[in-house]
């Protein structure tokens, strides 16, 4: 991943917003918070640029995943779902799931919003 590049874009298109890193060294996923639940404990939504992200569950909430750029191979539980552009997929609480692109770009709305105590590596 060109992360420097990601950087930018995500900066250019969202100014202001929050943007993380997964490993500020390495980063294999990169993703900036469009509306935080800080904002509305009900929703969240953020942009994920995607090459692999990390293996995780929610125990509450439920994650939409939407490519918005390329292609997505996306891991829940035994399955595996590829998406392309435009397609979404719902990962419901307990599902253990993780994702691989290159530099993919998803759109993630989770219900309720997303806390980091909601999230658990597997």
């Amino acid at each position: 991943m060109n992360a420097k590049v990601v950087l930018n874009e995500l900066a250019t298109k969202y100014p202001g917003k929050v943007i993380i890193k997964n490993d500020e060294e390495n980063p294999t996923e990169i993703l900036c918070e469009i509306e935080p639940t800080k904002e509305h404990s009900d929703y969240s939504l953020a942009v994920s640029v995607i090459d692999k992200s990390v293996p995780h569950i929610h125990k509450k909430l439920t994650e939409t995943y939407k490519v918005i750029r390329g292609k997505l191979k996306l891991n829940v539980g035994d399955e595996i779902i590829n998406l392309t552009q435009g397609q979404e997929y719902v990962i419901k609480p307990g599902q253990t799931h993780w994702a691989e692109g290159d530099e993919t770009w998803i759109e993630c709305y989770s219900t309720p919003g997303w806390i980091p105590e909601d999230h658990t590596l597997a």
